[in-house]
Formats: C-alpha cells, structure tokens, sequence
C-alpha cells in the first residue's frame, strides 16, 4: 500500500492500548517505566549481595590485569598540620631552578659591576673619566674665556 508524498519518522507509529488490554495486563507496552526499573534494580541488589565479597577484588576491565597508577590523575594531598614535618625542603622544579640560579648570577654580575672588575664596568668607568676630563677642559676654557672678557672691560674702562 501506497505512503503518499510525504513519509513517517522512521521511528515507528504510535500504537494506542485500549483499556481492556490494560486491564487484562496485555499491552504490547509495559504499565509504567518506573515499575520495570525497579523490578530490574531489585534483582541487581539480590545478584550484588551475593557479589560484594567478588567485587571488592573484582575490577573493572583491564584494571584488574595491570596496576598501573595514571600519571595524570591528581591526587588528593590532605596533610593535618601535626604529620607537617617542617624540617623537609620540597624540590624545586626545573623552571623554578633556573629561575633563582639567573637571579643569583645576575646578583653576582651587579656585584662585580658596583667594582669595576668586568669588561663592561672597565668600559664605562674609562668613558667616564674621558667625558669628566673633557668637562674639566671646558670649564677651564670657559674660566679663562671669562677673565679674557674681564680684563677687557677693565682697559676699556682706564
């Protein structure tokens, strides 16, 4: 028999009851879901019971056949303050290693630095003193420049 144009969902039609087949306990579709379920949870609880002794060494999968801790699981790290044992230092990551060595030779470098034993501390401390000599020089320059002017004034004025 012909459909038509248009098609159903392939899900099926819905099939309707009707009240005597409720009543006679005949329904292609059980009463309720929630009385299926519970009749399937009651006999899960009576094959566990007899199961908990199995299932505390049963495991699932492959569980049971390897024992292998996940790397990547974080465990939980609960200490009460009175099992802190204060005397034991905890390791330093890589990163942080590195980290405090860089701070601890950039320290060392500065302390150099402050006197003057690096080539980089050489190299200022003789720039230095040829810009004070050449500041020295121009001062004396301008101090003679200055009596010169002076000295002008002073003839112009006789």
């Amino acid at each position: 028999m012909g459909r038509g144009k248009f098609k159903g969902k392939p899900t099926g039609h819905r099939h309707f009851s009707t009240p005597e087949e409720l009543l006679a306990g005949t329904s292609a579709r059980p009463r309720t879901f929630k009385k299926e379920v519970a009749e399937v949870e009651e006999q899960e609880e009576e094959e566990s019971e007899e199961e908990v002794e199995e299932e505390s060494e049963k495991r699932k999968g492959t569980q049971g056949l390897i024992e292998i801790e996940n790397p990547n699981v974080a465990k939980q790290k609960n200490v009460k303050a009175r099992d802190v044992d204060m005397g034991k230092t905890t390791e330093l990551s890589r990163r942080e290693r590195e980290e405090i060595e860089k701070q601890k030779a950039h320290e060392r470098y500065m302390k150099l630095q402050e006197q003057g034993k690096t080539e980089q501390a050489r190299k200022d401390l003789e720039r230095l003193a040829l810009i004070r000599q050449q500041r020295a020089e121009a001062a004396k320059k301008r101090e003679e420049e200055k009596a010169v002017r002076e000295q002008k004034k002073v003839e112009a004025r006789k």
